[in-house]
């Protein structure tokens, strides 16, 4: 990522850079920047966008091979091509002759590192992942958004707020924007703003259905399910979602019991080191035994509405009944 700040900077540019990874906040942000610097925003001449399978490599390879026009670059962005998941050879050639007088920017979901193409961007252009950011460098982030908008946040209150968006940079992103308007006569963002303006994530109703699930709430429990029905979350993917969470509570059960710290626990599993300790509370109502059969019976519901003995909505919702059952 700095080396494209510096490009900028400079206005020296690579022939051919590559955006991939599965944070699209970063991926469009820097895609703007680039094509900012490169051409002018009114500039139709010079900039050329594609997308989508099926682009010719011919027809982008002619382009290239075209000066521009009363500008520096002629600017060449291709989304979504596949090129990389299914190496282009034509390309992987042509990108040690691009002219100086262009630059292409790919911007992809996924790519195969292995790939001609990939290696030849490596060799000749510059390739950036841009994966979903850790919570050390997220914190600061959003720091520095409020502290342009004469806003303040205590850290509880931010740790509450990521609870409620995750870490996906887009859903942080809408949701300060929110905040601010919501507090624009005011300087520090309470608990009760968060509240009342942030949406929770599906993983964070997930989490919340199953505490409502092990302290035997079952009202609670099934208003939370309904409430994702009605959402229009598929059945299926609440059913994925409540396996993954007692998977989880699991993982940091055991490595707790195993005297892993937060920091550990939070590299083997994944989640933010934040939300350790809120996992740990909810893994204290469920014994080692019961995680594992709770995984168990997810499974075998998913094998009996897939196989057609029962109705998905309603396998869901016996599952979470079963389970929250003040004698369960």
């Amino acid at each position: 990522m700095q080396t494209i700040i510096n490009d900028i900077k400079t206005h020296t540019f690579h022939r051919i850079y590559l955006l991939y990874g599965e944070e699209a906040y970063l991926k469009r942000s820097y895609k703007m920047q680039l094509k900012n610097a490169i051409v002018r925003p009114d500039d139709t001449m010079n900039f050329h966008c594609f997308e989508g399978k099926g682009i010719s490599p011919k027809e982008i390879i002619d382009l290239a091979e075209t000066m521009p026009f009363f500008s520096d670059y002629r600017f060449i962005l291709i989304e979504n091509s596949g090129f990389f998941k299914n190496s282009c050879e034509e390309l992987a050639v042509y990108v040690k002759e691009i002219p100086e007088t262009c630059v292409f920017l790919f911007v992809e979901k996924e790519v195969d590192r292995r790939g001609k193409f990939f290696k030849a961007v490596k060799q000749f252009g510059h390739p950036v992942e841009l994966t979903k950011q850790s919570e050390k460098k997220l914190i600061p982030w959003i720091f520095s958004i409020l502290k342009k908008e004469g806003k303040k946040i205590t850290e509880a209150n931010m740790q509450l707020f990521l609870t409620k968006t995750g870490t996906d940079m887009e859903s942080i992103a809408n949701e300060l924007e929110k905040l601010i308007c919501y507090t624009y006569s005011r300087e520090v963002i309470t608990t009760e703003d968060i509240e009342a303006v942030c949406c929770e994530q599906i993983t964070g109703k997930i989490f919340e259905l199953i505490s409502a699930i092990s302290e035997k709430r079952q009202k609670k429990a099934l208003e939370l399910y309904y409430d994702l029905l009605l959402l229009k979350e598929p059945p299926m993917k609440i059913l994925f979602l409540l396996a993954r969470q007692f998977h989880l509570l699991m993982q940091v059960k055991e490595l707790s019991a195993a005297h892993y710290d937060f920091a550990s626990i939070s590299k083997h599993t994944g989640l933010q080191s934040f939300l350790i300790g809120k996992y740990l509370n909810q893994a204290k109502h469920f014994s080692s035994a019961a995680l594992f059969q709770a995984i168990q019976d997810c499974t075998e519901t998913e094998e009996s509405i897939k196989t057609g003995q029962i109705e998905d909505r309603l396998g869901v919702e016996l599952l979470i009944i079963s389970y929250s059952q003040a004698n369960g």
